[in-house]
């Protein structure tokens, strides 16, 4: 079991922490003797799991843009060839193609040096195998290595190539979008398209020039494509709203047909469409379902556990498809996707509302840059129907109001405290008149009411890794998420452990 010290840095499925100082209260813990250990619990793990001593291993290792990136893939290409590891330092690269490494050239294993959307700060270590991203469990195998000292043998014999495989990838999604749009100038079929990019200063930069421009499109007016890890104009994130506005006010502005915007590692995106829609969250989950049950007829959408009932209306009554509702955490929804088809169930795509997307087709990789290319595609496959990519989800309905609130559980044990609250709230919500228990529902308790009583639902579950509870409320009419949210506080506040 990991000690308070070492459990700090495992969140979810990556190890985080603070890698540079700058921010009060945070003081650098990601110091460069834990980082070394790290590495080298990696390699143990790795050389374990495939059997394979660590003079025999190929790894990968890159990194997003933030400030510590390079000084940390310094230590981690030090500590590989430490122990006669041979590395691929493929420098600025997305998550995404970092995993593509395992895929196109073969390496046993990928290091990115990343810590998603969060502050200039902080970073982190993402590992791969060819069979996809770690588990949780696999996580704190690496750092129990770590807290026991235990490090590979010395053989300071591993080689170094420097490899620019983000070309290579770029390439791969140009290919993809020549072969699926399939026009008359069949090298350049975004001709006559003008697409704007914000990358938030993080990795995704590349798109803009490595693929949107190579194929014809008009690029102008993209935003922040710069790398800049100290992210000078806004949070790299698309489920942020200063993101989600600079990239709807660089398609007004350029009169763009679209607009495309990616986490910092680009394992994430959302887009705009040419009237100033977001394509985020719901919305995001709709467009990529319809394109994903193109030629999976009935075919199920694994989704996080707060979509909206307009969308999961839409998935089953619009696109004949299923929607099964899963857990918050893209690696959960990702992993049910498997485990569904591994059942036989044809399941195309897991996709949640943050923007994580992982397609059947690619690998079931969530791939920022890979999903923003088949909504491209479609676009410009509509163009040639003489439709516009807003009519795809005509049909969707949308709440009317919406409403997230966070709880704070007081209580150490929070995960007791949560699962507690929860237990009781099922139990009286089943006696409450007009409460309707979903039956669908495989994380916290979702209830809707009917027009007379709010007309929308709510969800509350326990946070995935934080003493949070947080609270989702839609409603179709006007006043509905106050009158659930009043319903809701009588339980609420009966509720021991629950700052409210």
């Amino acid at each position: 079991m990991l000690n308070d010290f070492y459990k700090q840095f495992k969140s979810g499925t990556d190890i985080r922490g603070v890698a540079s100082e700058g921010v009060e209260g945070q003081s650098v813990n990601l110091t460069d003797d834990v980082l070394a250990n790290m590495v080298d619990g990696f390699i143990l793990w790795l050389s374990n799991k495939l059997g394979k001593s660590p003079d025999s291993l190929k790894i990968s290792v890159g990194r997003d843009s933030r400030i510590s990136g390079p000084h940390i893939m310094d230590i981690a290409v030090n500590r590989f060839t430490a122990c006669g590891t041979n590395v691929l330092r493929c420098g600025l690269a997305s998550t995404p193609s970092m995993f593509m490494t395992t895929v196109d050239l073969g390496c046993d294993g990928a290091l990115q040096i990343t810590a998603s959307h969060h502050p200039f700060n902080r970073n982190g270590l993402k590992f791969f195998t060819r069979d996809g991203g770690l588990e949780g469990s696999d996580i704190e195998e690496i750092l129990t290595y770590v807290q026991n000292d235990e490090h590979p043998e010395s053989k300071p014999d591993g080689k170094v190539q420097d490899v620019d495989y983000m070309s290579d990838y770029a390439k791969g999604l140009c290919d993809k979008i020549k072969k699926e749009v399939n026009a008359e100038d069949y090298d350049h079929p975004l001709k006559g398209f003008k697409i704007v990019v914000d990358a938030g200063n993080g990795a995704g930069g590349f798109y803009a020039d490595k693929v949107l421009k190579v194929l014809g499109a008009d690029t102008d007016g993209s935003r922040y494509l710069e790398p800049d890890g100290m992210f000078p104009n806004h949070v790299p994130n698309p489920e942020n709203e200063e993101a989600m506005a600079s990239i709807c006010e660089a398609v007004r502005e350029s009169n763009a047909d679209l607009g495309v915007i990616f986490d910092t590692d680009v394992d994430r995106g959302g887009a705009v469409d040419s009237k100033g829609n977001e394509i985020n969250r719901n919305r995001l989950v709709a467009v990529a379902s319809a394109i994903a049950l193109e030629g999976n007829d009935g075919g199920t959408i694994v989704t996080d556990s707060i979509t909206s009932s307009g969308l999961k209306e839409f998935i089953e009554n619009n696109l004949g498809g299923k929607h099964y509702r899963f857990r918050r955490g893209y690696k959960n929804v990702i992993d049910k996707a498997l485990e569904l088809n591994a059942e036989g169930i044809n399941c195309p795509l897991a996709i949640e509302t943050s923007g994580h997307a992982a397609m059947r087709e690619n690998y079931f990789l969530d791939d920022g840059a890979y999903l923003c290319t088949k909504i491209i595609i479609k676009a410009a496959q509509l163009r040639q129907q003489g439709k516009e990519l807003d009519e795809l989800t005509s049909s969707l309905k949308e709440p009317l109001e919406s409403r997230e609130i966070r709880y704070k559980i007081t209580e150490k044990d929070f995960k007791s405290c949560g699962e507690k609250i929860i237990a009781d709230l099922t139990e009286y919500a089943q006696n409450q008149e007009g409460w309707q228990v979903a039956d669908d529902n495989r994380e916290g308790i979702r209830v809707s009411f009917d027009k007379d009583n709010g007309d929308g639902w709510f969800l509350l579950r326990l946070s995935v890794h934080d003493p949070i509870m947080p609270l989702n409320i839609e409603s179709d009419s006007k006043g509905g998420v106050d009158i659930i949210l009043n319903k809701l506080y009588e339980f609420l506040k009966t509720a021991n452990g629950l700052e409210i």
